[in-house]
C-alpha cells in the first residue's frame, strides 16, 4: 500500500474516532481524509472489508458498550450520547450487533470491544513467514502487558470462519464472532482482560502465573467446542483454537506484538498449546 493511501486511511480513522458522540457523514469522513467518497469507500471495503458507514456505527455501538458498563448512564442517555433518537432504535441497533438488548448486555457481559479501532494491517516476517498483521489498533494490548510480566496471556482464534462466511455470508460469520467472544467472556475473572486483535483472534490477559490454572481456564472455554449456533436454521458448530504465552522481561516492540502474542494456538481446535519464549 502507498503512502498516499496509508494517509488517506489514517486520516479518515482519526476523524471518525475523535467525531463518535457527534453527527458524523460519510461525505464528511471523505472530506477530511481529502479523498473522493467513492474512493474511500473503495479502500475501506478492500483493505478492511467493510464500508465505512458499517465502521462507524460499529465503532459507536462498541464505544455505547463501554458506557454501558460504567453504569454511569441511563440506556436512554447513552442512545442520545451516540446519536439515536430513542431508545428503541438505540436497542435495535445494538441487539443486531451484540445479539441481546442494552440491559441484557449490561448484566451478562464485561466485554465490550466487538469492533475495536481499526490500524493499517503491514506484513512482517516470523519464523520464516510471511505474516499479515492484525487489522484492528492493539495500542492499549501493548500497553496493558507491560504491567502483566510474568503472567500469561490465552490467545485463541475461530476455527473455519472463512468457510462460513464463504458458505453462509457474513451475518453468520458475525454470529459465531459473537458466541466465540461470550465463551471466553463468560470466563473472564477478576483482573481478566480481553481484547480482539483480528477479524477472528481475541487474546485474554489473565493475570495467572501458574501454568496449571491457565490450561483450566482454557479447557473451560474450549470445552464447548462443538456446540452450534442457529442461522437461517441451520446448526453451525463454533470451534475455537487457543495457545498460551508467558509474558517475560523482553516486552516485544510494538509493531512484533501481534506475531509473538497471537500466532500461538494449536493445530486442532479443543488443544491448549504452550508457546516458547
Amino acid at each position: 500500500m502507498d503512502a498516499n493511501k496509508i494517509r488517506t486511511l489514517t486520516d479518515a480513522l482519526e476523524y471518525i474516532e475523535s467525531r463518535l458522540s457527534d453527527d458524523i457523514t460519510q461525505e464528511e469522513c471523505a472530506k477530511a481524509a481529502c479523498c473522493s467518497l467513492s474512493g474511500l469507500q473503495k479502500m475501506f471495503r478492500y483493505i478492511f472489508h467493510m464500508s465505512v458507514g458499517d465502521y462507524i456505527t460499529r465503532r459507536r455501538l462498541s464505544k455505547a458498550a463501554q458506557e454501558l458498563q460504567r453504569r454511569e448512564l441511563s440506556v436512554l442517555e447513552i442512545a442520545v450520547k451516540y446519536g439515536y433518537g430513542s431508545a428503541e432504535a438505540f436497542t435495535r441497533a445494538f441487539s443486531r450487533l451484540w445479539g441481546m438488548t442494552p440491559t441484557a448486555y449490561r448484566r451478562e457481559w464485561h466485554f465490550s470491544g466487538i469492533c475495536p479501532r481499526l490500524g493499517i494491517p503491514t506484513q512482517q516476517m516470523h519464523e520464516g513467514e510471511i505474516v499479515m498483521t492484525n487489522k484492528f489498533d492493539i495500542s492499549e494490548l501493548y500497553d496493558y502487558i507491560r504491567e502483566m510480566q510474568g503472567t500469561y496471556i490465552i490467545s485463541f482464534d475461530v476455527s473455519r470462519l472463512n468457510e462460513v462466511n464463504a458458505v453462509y455470508g457474513t451475518s453468520a460469520g458475525d454470529k459465531v464472532i459473537l458466541e466465540s467472544l461470550h465463551r471466553i467472556d463468560a470466563q473472564c475473572g477478576d483482573g481478566m482482560v480481553m481484547f480482539r486483535v483480528g477479524g477472528d483472534e481475541f487474546v485474554l490477559v489473565t493475570g495467572l502465573s501458574e501454568k496449571t490454572e491457565v490450561e483450566a481456564l482454557a479447557q473451560k472455554i474450549l470445552s464447548h467446542n462443538g456446540e452450534a449456533i442457529e442461522h437461517d436454521g441451520i446448526e453451525i458448530p463454533v470451534y475455537l483454537r487457543a495457545g498460551a504465552v508467558l509474558l517475560t522481561n523482553s516486552t516485544p516492540r510494538y509493531n512484533e506484538l501481534f506475531a509473538r502474542l497471537v500466532v500461538a494456538p494449536a493445530m486442532e481446535p479443543g488443544e491448549l498449546k504452550f508457546k516458547d519464549e
